[in-house]
């Protein structure tokens, strides 16, 4: 699942930071037009792909398990903070943080992630 929930971060993120990047007319009408906080939004998702790749090459389960905890974290909350269901993006982050949260609760469930640590 950890690998599933990788790839899905890789094969959804490349085509939104090219249309990030290239300012599509149709990310516009999705995400807005190009502001500073799209800007800042793009870097966090720029982030997250490169993090991803990484892990799919250097595995850890720690760092697998912090990744998909912030995505779930700030995917769950997009609906509040955009004030709407309806927006694709929001509706692709609930669908893809449900995802994570199933790797992560398979990940607790196998034994392979105990958080005893501190």
């Amino acid at each position: 699942m950890i690998t599933a929930s990788l790839i899905l971060n890789i094969v959804v993120l490349i085509p939104v930071c090219i249309a990030f990047i290239g300012n599509f007319e149709k990310m516009q009408k999705t995400a807005g037009i190009f502001t500073p906080a799209r800007g800042i939004v793009l870097a966090m998702y720029i982030t997250i792909l490169l993090a991803s790749i990484l892990l799919l090459f250097f595995q850890q389960a720690i760092l697998a398990f912090a990744l998909f905890f912030v995505q779930i974290v700030y995917k769950f909350l997009s609906p509040v903070t955009v004030k709407t269901l309806k927006n694709p993006i929001v509706i692709s982050n609930l669908l893809i943080a449900t995802f994570h949260l199933i790797t992560v609760y398979t990940m607790f469930k196998s034994g392979i992630l105990i958080l005893d640590k501190f």
